[in-house]
């Protein structure tokens, strides 16, 4: 059904190092919960199959951008000791017809392979509903199909974490393969406040200072609040320096 690309397993594969705690992720209570249970199914996950159980490792991310999806699936492979591969979408999609499939099944089968924890951001991109791509339907079948039986037949040793700011776009037999879906939303100003507060504890006094915004995400908050004590710490280096 595959035929062999041409295109290394190495350039289909993000390299990202970064450790992320599931303390460090902001969820709220429900999704936390959601997620402490999946990584608890995860470690005793030869005792639920004795009883006959499945361990859910198929589950859809899915709202606002900078709200922590790619932070969940970093933490939950930290927590559960798993490398995690993260699909470099660039290089996935290919414009001959075919490769995208065929990039996709060597992804799905080092994930396998590893029992590793496989994070595919964007999913919409590669899991767009049949027929809504006038461009070449016939192309977005056939992947949507590939997917569905790579999905179908990914080990529960594994886990597939997808993520996706539209949701609605998403083939609709795709989404059924989903045991959990996890929305994310901006988060409320009080939220946001707890969260600027946390970030100031990180800095001495004298860099705390910072202008807070709202309505924003997680990621928006961080990147505002950052460039502002950065700005400070310069200026403090600045009047040390001519001083």
């Amino acid at each position: 059904m595959f035929k062999q690309s041409t295109v290394h397993l190495f350039d289909l594969i993000i390299q990202d190092d970064e450790k992320v705690t599931l303390d460090e992720v902001v969820l709220d209570d429900a999704n936390r919960k959601t997620v402490e249970q999946l990584i608890l199914e995860h470690r005793f996950i030869d005792e639920i199959h004795k009883h006959g159980l499945p361990a859910n490792n198929k589950i859809l991310l899915y709202g606002s951008s900078g709200c922590g999806k790619t932070m969940t699936a970093k933490a939950i492979a930290q927590a559960l000791g798993k490398k995690i591969l993260i699909l470099n979408l660039s290089n996935i999609v290919s414009a001959r017809i075919g490769e995208t499939s065929q990039h996709l099944k060597q992804v799905f089968d080092k994930a396998a392979r590893d029992k590793a924890v496989l994070f595919l951001d964007e999913f919409d991109q590669i899991g767009k509903a049949r027929g809504s791509d006038d461009k070449d339907v016939g192309e977005m079948r056939r992947l949507v199909n590939t997917l569905i039986q790579l999905i179908d037949y990914f080990p529960e040793n594994a886990l597939l974490l997808c993520a996706t700011n539209h949701p609605e776009i998403v083939d609709i037999a795709l989404m059924r393969r989903f045991q959990l879906r996890i929305e994310y939303q901006k988060p409320s100003q009080e939220t946001l406040n707890a969260y600027y507060d946390e970030l100031q504890e990180r800095f001495p006094t004298h860099l705390q200072s910072f202008e807070r915004i709202y309505e924003v995400s997680f990621a928006e908050a961080k990147d505002h609040a950052l460039t502002q004590i950065k700005a400070a710490l310069i200026n403090q280096l600045l009047k040390e320096q001519n001083a």
